[in-house]
């Protein structure tokens, strides 16, 4: 079979099942569950790279295939299950579906052109990456958790009305030249404990 198996992909399939998982529960209206399949796979997102780099003396097409899954990882977990959440929430209007695909649209571009400067940084060096330009599309991990988790207070539309802007927010944000840097060691942990404060709220 094409592709290349071992023990560094596994995080990374199953943050896609998860998102899969995700779509189908953000279809049939139980959100909360859908969101909890997103920060699930924001979770495997955090803890895949630093799998890989335990396996020693990766070829360079098994580092270039890790790139390509990443982000084909990422455009299923972080651009369209927060769409399907958008939908599942009752953003149907011509307007709001407008929204749900240039959101999808900015996190494909923003992971494509992730991909063309990193190769080409890693034709050039094999230092670590240090900072990112334009805000990871993995931030929806954190985002969209956070909003959703105002229902408790929110009516539908006031809800909608948020969960919009900070779909405009983020997908600016994507394609901003804004550097930012890349968290490492303490810095991944505090986001993994953010994230789990918010499963926390969601499900609370």
């Amino acid at each position: 079979m094409i592709g290349f198996y071992n023990y560094t992909v596994i995080v990374s399939y199953l943050g896609v099942a998860a998102s899969v998982l995700g779509i189908g529960f953000a279809m049939t209206g139980r959100l909360t569950y859908a969101v909890a399949c997103l920060m699930f796979s924001g979770l495997c997102d955090a803890f895949d790279g630093p799998i890989a780099r335990t396996k020693g003396n990766r070829t360079d097409a098994e580092k270039r295939f890790g790139i390509q899954l990443d982000s084909l990882q990422d455009i299923v977990c972080f651009g369209v299950l927060p769409a399907a959440i958008g939908y599942g929430m009752g953003m149907h209007g011509r307007g709001q579906t407008f929204l749900l695909i240039i959101y999808v649209l900015a996190g494909l571009t923003r992971l494509a052109y992730f991909n063309v400067t990193e190769e080409l940084r890693q034709d050039q060096t094999d230092e670590r990456r240090a900072e990112y330009e334009g805000l990871p599309i993995t931030s929806a991990a954190l985002v969209i958790p956070l909003i959703y988790g105002f229902n408790k207070f929110l009516t539908q539309r006031e809800l909608i009305l948020v969960y919009s802007a900070a779909l405009i927010c983020l997908s600016l944000a994507f394609l901003a030249r804004i550097h930012f840097k890349k968290p490492h060691g303490w810095g991944v942990l505090m986001l993994v404990l953010a994230g789990m404060l918010e499963f926390v709220w969601v499900l609370l």
